[in-house]
């Protein structure tokens, strides 16, 4: 995945337009963008989707119910775990206790559904509180469920008490910046996904092209979106160019045919190990469904 679009549940017209961009897959949104006299409609309009387009043809298909803490997640699942989503999205994550935990609601209502245990997957939106800056070196090994972690700014710095979250220029101050990096490196010691936060300014598609080249750079490997527009960015940012996958596969072969080398030497430049687990991470993600 590349592109993970928010399309409130409750919304037939936005999920609509939605399927229609090009997004890797869709948030099917239960929490943040959906009132609170809304909820029962947004979780009638989550399973009545996900059942309309249970097939192998459409996006990649993701609830975000509301948080451990609400109260709430129990009805979200009771509700959306008979249409078969691909995966959670579980909001103000702390830690891999909070995985485990959804981890065994869903094993109870995958059971009752007649799902295999583990077909739906989980994604952890670990950055939300204060409390889960602490815990985001507790992902790994939490459930094999976990397929990726994301992070987010708004609700932490509502936490924090803070007048922005950006700069002047548009930029991530320091606090968010360090939620950033907590979440890249999570990712990694859990072997799952980095999908780097929302744009929020959907209007300013060059500030989006920026962060999202910074996101890539930095380790990211897709990001999500507020509205449709956005999609055609993201993917095209995060897909690698012709050129890169070129060399990626030139560093791959040199090395297959050399198994026992650490270093091979491609056109008087010196390749290791290091490069080829990039290169093969590269070559992973020049599949738009692949969700490494």
């Amino acid at each position: 995945m590349r592109s993970l679009l928010f399309v409130p549940a409750d919304s037939e017209k936005k999920l609509a337009k939605g399927a229609e961009c090009g997004a890797d897959a869709l948030i099917l949104d239960l929490e943040d963008s959906v009132a609170a006299e809304r909820k029962q409609a947004a979780r009638e309009g989550a399973l009545a989707y996900l059942k309309a387009h249970a097939t192998d043809t459409r996006p990649h298909l993701i609830v975000r119910v509301n948080a451990l803490d609400t109260g709430l997640t129990d009805a979200d699942l009771d509700a959306v775990v008979a249409g078969k989503p691909d995966a959670i999205l579980l909001p103000k994550a702390e830690g891999g206790a909070s995985v485990t935990h959804l981890d065994a609601k869903l094993t109870a209502r995958e059971a009752i559904h007649g799902l295999a245990d583990g077909a739906i997957a989980i994604i952890a939106l670990a950055t939300e509180t204060a409390a889960a800056l602490f815990l985001c070196g507790t992902y790994r090994s939490s459930s094999p469920r976990l397929s990726g972690i994301t992070w987010g700014a708004e609700d932490l710095s509502a936490e924090l008490g803070a007048e922005t979250n950006r700069d002047a220029a548009g930029h991530f101050t320091s606090p968010y910046l360090l939620a950033r990096s907590l979440s890249l490196a999570a990712a990694s010691a859990a072997r799952v996904q980095a999908i780097d936060t929302v744009y929020a300014d959907f209007r300013n598609m060059e500030g989006l092209r920026q962060e999202a080249e910074d996101a890539r750079r930095d380790g990211f490997t897709a990001k999500m979106a507020i509205h449709p527009a956005q999609v055609a960015i993201i993917n095209k940012v995060f897909t690698p160019s012709a050129q890169e996958v070129e060399k990626a596969r030139e560093i791959v072969n040199a090395f297959a045919a050399t198994p026992s080398s650490g270093v091979v030497g491609i056109g008087g430049v010196m390749y290791d190990r290091p490069h080829l687990r990039r290169a093969e991470r590269l070559l992973a993600r020049a599949n738009p469904t692949s969700s490494s």
